[in-house]
């Protein structure tokens, strides 16, 4: 069976797997006081032109939203995101069990526009109630969003100036952040990124990596005791080593850019097959998610020979489901579902 289900459903570039090969018999200390972390993060901030950043370590997506959010609000304070976002939906009220309301602004296919946060931030400041209401310190967005959409320069400037404007964090949750940068339609580099985000992370489990992924904080946006932070919450590694090794890896010799490429490359390539053959795209993504709108009928007779994700109904009809590619991705399984269509 073909299976274009998500972008995590293979195991760990091969690149990453001879490393933690070559490297098992090492003796190395553990939560990330090794030197393969320590190098590891260094690349990264070279790669950000941010040497005065500060790198950690983590082990999923959702324990990094939910550390790095509610390590950085005071018991009384909320994020604003989308009300698609993934802490919105996806992540079964991580955010919220941390004590921290997640703030849901109705949005265009999953983007916040920065006029929808400041008109929300406007009407908090104007309210005379607002004293007993959470506060809004800090706004969530994903690069790519939900539906595979990207931030333009210009729209992640706006969101940064309303949020410094407005004395908030900008926090951009980069779990596919590999497929944004090298999607063929974006403007927005790493550098910039790091430029005007406050704290971000750069996935490493959708893109290559067995598990982990590295949460990037500005010049003195770190909290105080990060590592006891991570701790409580479940996210810090024992054996550090394991996420300092696979994302030394990544970031030798492009190895992160390069296989983000490729998914690229593939997603296009499937995005034409369904287009040629007549399919209608829910939205339409440069990035490595593809939404389709599939009949019914035509999604379950599917099903018994690929695998997809189905996303939202459309209607009594047709539902929108979704096909990713990955590093791993074949250009003989495109082939494939193309015949099955």
């Amino acid at each position: 069976m073909l299976n274009f289900e998500s972008d995590y459903i293979e195991g760990a570039h091969p690149r990453i797997l001879e490393r933690l090969v070559e490297t098992n018999f090492e003796k190395l200390s553990g939560y990330g006081e090794d030197e393969y972390s320590y190098r590891a993060k260094e690349k990264i901030k070279e790669k950000c032109a941010s040497p005065e950043s500060e790198v950690e370590f983590l082990v999923g997506g959702t324990q990094t939203n939910q550390i790095v959010i509610s390590s950085l609000l005071r018991p009384f304070e909320g994020v604003i995101a989308a009300n698609s976002g993934h802490i919105s939906l996806h992540e079964a009220g991580a955010i919220e069990v941390s004590g921290h309301k997640v703030i849901n602004i109705k949005t265009d296919i999953g983007k916040l526009r920065a006029a929808d946060v400041e008109e929300y931030l406007t009407d908090f400041s104007d309210d005379e109630s607002r004293e007993h209401m959470v506060l809004p310190k800090m706004v969530y967005i994903s690069h790519p969003t939900e539906y595979g959409l990207l931030y333009s320069l210009e729209e992640l400037k706006a969101l940064s100036e309303v949020c410094h404007r407005y004395g908030m964090y900008l926090y951009l949750d980069g779990a596919r952040l590999g497929y944004a940068l090298m999607s063929r339609c974006t403007d927005v580099t790493l550098m910039d990124i790091a430029e005007l985000c406050d704290v971000f992370y750069i996935g490493g489990t959708k893109v290559g990596a067995l598990c982990g992924e590295a949460v990037v904080f500005r010049k003195g946006i770190r909290p105080e005791h990060f590592t006891a932070l991570k701790k409580q919450r479940g996210g810090l590694l024992a054996k550090g080593r394991l996420t300092g090794v696979q994302f030394d890896t990544l970031f030798t010799d492009d190895l992160y850019y390069l296989i983000s490429a490729h998914a690229i490359d593939l997603a296009e390539m499937l995005k034409n097959v369904f287009l040629n053959k007549g399919y209608k795209l829910f939205v339409d993504s440069p990035t490595n998610q593809q939404f389709v709108i599939l009949e019914n009928t035509k999604m379950k007779e599917l099903s018994q020979k690929v695998k997809f994700c189905p996303w939202e109904k459309y209607d009594a009809e047709h539902t929108v489901v979704r096909f990713a590619t990955s590093w791993a991705t074949r250009e003989e399984d495109v082939h494939k579902l193309s015949a099955f269509l």
